[in-house]
């Protein structure tokens, strides 16, 4: 005869994959810190993937700078969570699509860091060594002077005419909705090539990054608006940072001047549907304030029939026991702005709503 059915004995070992950018692994290198802290008696480890954004932000066709498809940053995580290859995929919440390939959840979202946007440019204090800096080949002498500002300078301070980099379009169209004067050109790369363009006066006379992936980079912005390796620190940690080019300097954004994208200062852990090992860890990670904020961003993004390249904002917060949320569309070149509030188990209603309203 035989004897009772056995239970399979609990899984011990898991796998967290991520990209393999600066930013990425430092997400993920928290995300494994935390799992590790939580659930001392499990094995984690990272595994790195590349994935097809990665490589074509690599790449050098003519129009490299252009936008990329939805998904690139995403795709060959989520197979490697289809073919069981890895357990946990790492991502920045707003390169996630509102739409998950069948079989994969969001599993858990973490802390919300800082949503806000930087300008980052060059200091008119700063020697500008210009020798070192790549004259195109069609500048001609006479043409306008590269921008360099003092320390705070928001887009008001720009002169007509100054270039501004970003591939985000709905950087852009917030940037034009209150510069049209102002030359919008795409730029591709990680933030530490996107700083070295930015250091360069022959390339553009600024751009704009997240405050949370500058942080979470080591990066800090100092006393005099210059940006930095973060003070605070340890010394073993500030031999890991790849320290900015000197001679920039950054201004921290708030809101009410550039909303952020959906999602913007999360970390998304996305997992099997069927893995229920997995998804207890994953409801030790969950942070349940910044679920419920995101919850209304994705809704609103989801209903407006838009990806992490449409030209939408939004940006929910929990006021005492509801989410308020403000949103923005600049489709078809107008900004059509809406903001309201629900009971925080209303999230999701909350976006659609506004997203009805801004269509």
């Amino acid at each position: 005869m035989n004897g009772p059915a056995t239970s399979p004995a609990p899984r011990t070992s898991f796998t967290i994959c991520t990209r393999g950018s600066a930013l990425a692994l430092a997400q993920s290198e928290q995300v494994l810190a935390d799992c590790e802290a939580l659930f001392p008696d499990l094995d984690f480890e990272l595994k790195i993937i590349k994935t097809t954004g990665d490589k074509l932000q690599t790449a050098s066709p003519a129009d490299a700078d252009g936008p990329l498809p939805k998904g690139l940053f995403t795709k060959e995580l989520e197979v490697a969570l289809l073919g069981r290859e890895a357990d946990i995929a790492v991502h920045s919440l707003k390169d996630l699509p509102t739409e998950l390939p069948d079989g994969l959840v969001l599993g858990a979202v973490g802390p919300r860091a800082d949503v806000r946007e930087v300008l980052v440019y060059r200091d008119a204090a700063h020697p500008q060594d210009r020798s070192a800096a790549v004259v195109p080949k069609d500048w001609v002498p006479g043409a306008r002077e590269p921008f360099v500002g003092p320390p705070f300078a928001t887009l008001d301070d720009l002169p007509a005419g100054a270039v501004v980099a970003t591939s985000s379009t709905r950087r852009a169209a917030q940037v034009l909705a209150v510069r049209p004067d102002l030359d919008i050109v795409p730029v591709r790369g990680n933030v530490g090539t996107r700083l070295q363009k930015a250091a360069d006066p022959h390339v553009f006379d600024a751009t704009l990054l997240a405050a949370a992936g500058l942080s979470r980079l080591g990066l800090d912005v100092g006393p005099r608006g210059e940006l930095r390796v973060d003070p605070r620190l340890t010394p073993r940690e500030r031999a890991l940072v790849a320290a900015p080019p000197p001679g920039l300097l950054a201004t921290i954004l708030e809101p009410e001047e550039m909303l952020p994208a959906v999602g913007q200062g999360a970390v998304a852990l996305e997992i099997r549907s069927d893995d229920p090992e997995v998804a207890q860890i994953c409801a030790g990670l969950n942070h349940v304030n910044t679920l419920r904020c995101v919850t209304a961003e994705r809704a609103f993004l989801r209903a407006m029939g838009g990806g992490c390249q449409s030209p939408v904002a939004a940006y929910a917060r929990i006021v005492g026991h509801q989410v308020h949320l403000r949103a923005s569309s600049y489709r078809d070149g107008v900004g059509k702005h809406a903001e309201g509030k629900r009971p925080v188990r209303e999230a999701a209603k909350l976006g659609e709503e506004l997203a009805a309203r801004l269509k």
